[in-house]
């Protein structure tokens, strides 16, 4: 295999930051769009008021929680033979979605049915704006994802491998480019395509005695859902070479150890430790101001700053190669 799919160049995979709140945090910024602060017409900038109301109409305020439809839901027993089910938790894990994965008879294997049903899941929950972190789990105690179904592949003529690559591919890149904060709990294997899945997330918790690696090589293959890629961004580019030419498999600690996963627990009897830690590590998350209403926020501040007299006194003084002379308005 050549060592090029390995070039760790260019930007890294698009993931999304949680914005921390500008501008004295979140609850100035509805002082401002009410006309506190100077921002409202009774301010001393009333000319940008309507600005001030735009911007504020694009922040992503908490709003009652109403939760999602039971779209395969554990509770819902229409979904019991459903490959990935989602539940919006409530009370205070309200704002965390969990897709579940639960296909026990192939380990989770990404089959054809399973990435339908992942595609279709994420689609849903991108558009649901109650949704500000998103979890990962798997149903099948011991395994996270067993990677490709190798068995389904097999009947697959060399077209129809091709197709299904690019469409997984493609998965890993909706995961990677979620509105929300990603989190993969994975306790247990998560080898080949399992791993690439939770490279795609933006944060990784494992049990101590997971098993993970990007095996491929040992099958005659090679990572192509986006390990080459995501993986040297991790842990750089020397250290993912020898991960992926050898396909050597980590245990969780190991991984921990190496960056390659944020936390790792030891398991527990019930054999869900690290979805434990990631669902704390969600409700960490959960106050924070996600990116979008951060970005917001800063345009009213800027738009606080522009008509000041102290902001043309700095620019004179640079242009004029002296110190500024602010006096505060």
């Amino acid at each position: 295999m050549s060592s090029g799919f390995l070039q760790a160049q260019g930007a890294a995979q698009g993931s999304r930051p949680v914005g921390g709140a500008v501008c004295k945090g979140l609850e100035q910024s509805s002082e401002l769009s009410a006309g506190g602060g100077g921002g409202g017409p009774s301010g001393p900038f009333p000319k940008w008021a309507p600005m001030l109301r735009v911007l504020t109409s694009t922040l992503r305020f908490p709003r009652p929680w109403k939760p999602l439809e039971t779209r395969g839901c554990s509770s819902n027993p229409g979904a019991a033979g459903r490959e990935i089910q989602v539940c919006a938790l409530a009370g205070p894990d309200q704002g965390i979605a969990e897709i579940l994965m639960n296909r026990p008879s192939a380990r989770n294997a990404l089959g054809n049915v399973f990435v339908s049903q992942l595609l279709e899941a994420l689609a849903e929950l991108r558009e649901d704006r109650q949704v500000r972190v998103l979890i990962f789990r798997s149903g099948v105690k011991g395994v996270f994802c067993a990677g490709a179904d190798l068995k389904e592949r097999e009947q697959m003529s060399e077209a129809e491998v091709g197709l299904f690559v690019q469409r997984l591919r493609g998965l890993m890149t909706e995961i990677a480019a979620f509105p929300a904060p990603t989190i993969a709990a994975m306790d247990g294997f998560a080898l080949g395509g399992g791993l690439e899945l939770a490279l795609a997330c933006d944060l990784r918790v494992a049990a101590s005695s997971a098993v993970m690696g990007l095996i491929e090589t040992t099958r005659g293959l090679l990572p192509g859902a986006g390990g080459t890629q995501r993986l040297p961004r991790c842990l750089g580019v020397a250290l993912a070479k020898e991960l992926i030419f050898t396909g050597r498999r980590l245990s969780g600690a190991q991984a921990q150890a190496l960056g390659l996963v944020n936390h790792a627990v030891a398991q527990n009897e019930e054999g869900n430790a690290a979805y434990h830690r990631a669902r704390a590590l969600a409700q960490e998350i959960l106050p924070q101001v996600d990116i979008a209403s951060g970005m917001a926020i800063e345009g009213i501040c800027y738009a606080q700053n522009i008509p000041t007299r102290d902001r043309l006194e700095g620019m004179a003084a640079f242009r004029e190669k002296r110190l500024p002379r602010f006096v505060g308005e």
